[in-house]
């Protein structure tokens, strides 16, 4: 880590993580508390899809309130749902796109075109783009919107970014620069990143895609279950816990904390340093973060019985955003007695729904139907066109197959001719006597 000697020499890469983006608040959390230059003197930020989202806060200064309250009202909007996100009301792309335009402020445009880079996968070759300049803050919400855009998950016809069809960046570029060593990549999923939980599995195999790196095992599997289908509030609230103590342990690894916090957490002492060797290298990792401290312990939420200690702005924030609604009509939805209503009257009220929330969706489409019509037209006459030289191409190739011939005759000699009618008439004579 010695690119942290020069300021502005390292980047920050935040990796898609669908519902699990909290995770990356947290991370952001533990930086802005205990390792402020980090954040303050990166060169860029970048991120994927939901990453994406929080590079964007950090760019335009957003609170950690701020975030954990509309990541979690996302999660507490599927909650309510009587059929989760496959209910017809599920429309996040056009949620997150109202809560842009509301909450950017006027010149984030301008801010993120200095320190911003957003990973976008174009479609449908699948190139990967990296927009790190943005004209526009209309501009900067579209590209926002295609690197969140999941195919068939938030839709069928991909949006739109400088005439061109985008769609989820992690899918091309899930952690941008992640191969550059001036870069600290952040996952919420166990691999081969800076900032990621340490996995308690034995499993040794990896899974390389999207330029990121995963461990094959049953916890990475459930968090990419629940990056898409989102559990409970509080379940997700841990999740950005874990990443505030995954950061931590991150900072103290690499000497860039001034006291050992993980250690009392754990009800342990640290190990006491030896004489000269040891108090030389935490002060060489104090200076350039260069050494490692492998010994530093990992702790996990379950292991902090009052996390407010630790981090009381982010705990207030946490439960603040957690807090359903108090009213007794909402309090009675979530009883027993008001799910088992809501299912049995199910047959009688989602075909009403599903009209109104698809018919709202039609109307609020309208205006970008023609251009969509006409992509969808070249896609289909370059699918058909595609489709014919394929077809040509196989009957061109079976014309000029030269046909097989029969294998040739060996003409006979007058000596084997009278050889072949002497051993015949002498078998013939044979045959007679």
């Amino acid at each position: 880590m010695g690119f942290l000697e020069e300021e502005g020499s390292w980047n920050l890469s935040f990796s898609g993580a669908g519902y699990l983006g909290l995770y990356h608040v947290g991370v952001t959390e533990c930086l802005r508390q205990r390792a402020p230059r980090l954040l303050q003197g990166a060169r860029r930020i970048y991120g994927s899809s939901s990453g994406a989202l929080n590079a964007v806060s950090i760019v335009c200064g957003k609170s950690t309130d701020f975030c954990c309250t509309h990541l979690l009202s996302m999660v507490k909007q599927v909650e309510r749902l009587s059929l989760g996100i496959f209910h017809p009301a599920y429309a996040p792309i056009e949620h997150i796109t109202r809560q842009l335009r509301d909450h950017l402020p006027p010149d984030s445009h301008v801010q993120a075109s200095r320190q911003l880079g957003i990973s976008l996968t174009h479609w449908p070759d699948g190139q990967n783009l990296i927009v790190t300049d943005f004209a526009t803050r209309d501009e900067l919400i579209q590209a926002l919107v295609c690197s969140l855009y999941f195919p068939f998950y938030c839709g069928t016809i991909p949006p739109e970014f400088r005439g061109e069809r985008y769609i989820d960046g992690a899918l091309s570029n899930n952690l941008p620069f992640a191969d550059c060593p001036a870069t600290i990549t952040v996952s919420p999923f166990s691999g081969t990143v800076d900032i990621c939980p340490q996995s308690t599995s034995v499993s040794i195999h990896e899974l390389s895609v999207f330029n990121a790196s995963f461990q094959i095992s049953s916890r990475n599997l459930l968090l990419g279950f629940r990056s898409l289908i989102p559990p409970s509030p509080e379940v997700v609230a841990d999740n950005c816990r874990q990443g505030y103590l995954d950061a931590l342990r991150f900072l103290e690894r690499r000497g860039l904390t001034k006291e050992p916090v993980l250690w009392t957490l754990v009800a342990k002492e640290a190990p006491a340093p030896a004489p000269g060797a040891l108090d030389a290298g935490q002060d060489r990792a104090q200076k350039a973060g260069t050494a490692l401290d492998w010994k530093v312990p990992n702790v996990l939420v379950k292991d902090v019985p009052d996390f407010e200690q630790l981090s009381p702005e982010l705990e207030a924030a946490l439960r603040k955003a957690c807090t359903r609604d108090p009213s007794a009509w909402a309090r009675f939805c979530r009883s027993g007695l008001g799910w088992t209503l809501t299912y049995l009257l199910l047959p009688c009220t989602l075909p009403f729904e599903y009209v109104f929330f698809r018919g709202r969706r039609v109307v609020a489409w309208l205006p970008d139907a023609p251009a969509d019509f006409w992509w969808l037209q070249d896609l289909l006459k370059s699918v058909a066109l595609g489709l014919c030289s394929m077809t040509k191409a196989q009957l061109l190739r079976l014309c000029r197959r030269p046909p097989q011939s029969s294998p040739p005759i060996l003409p006979t000699t007058p000596s084997s001719a009278t050889a072949g009618a002497t051993g015949s008439s002498s078998e013939h004579n044979s045959g007679e006597e």
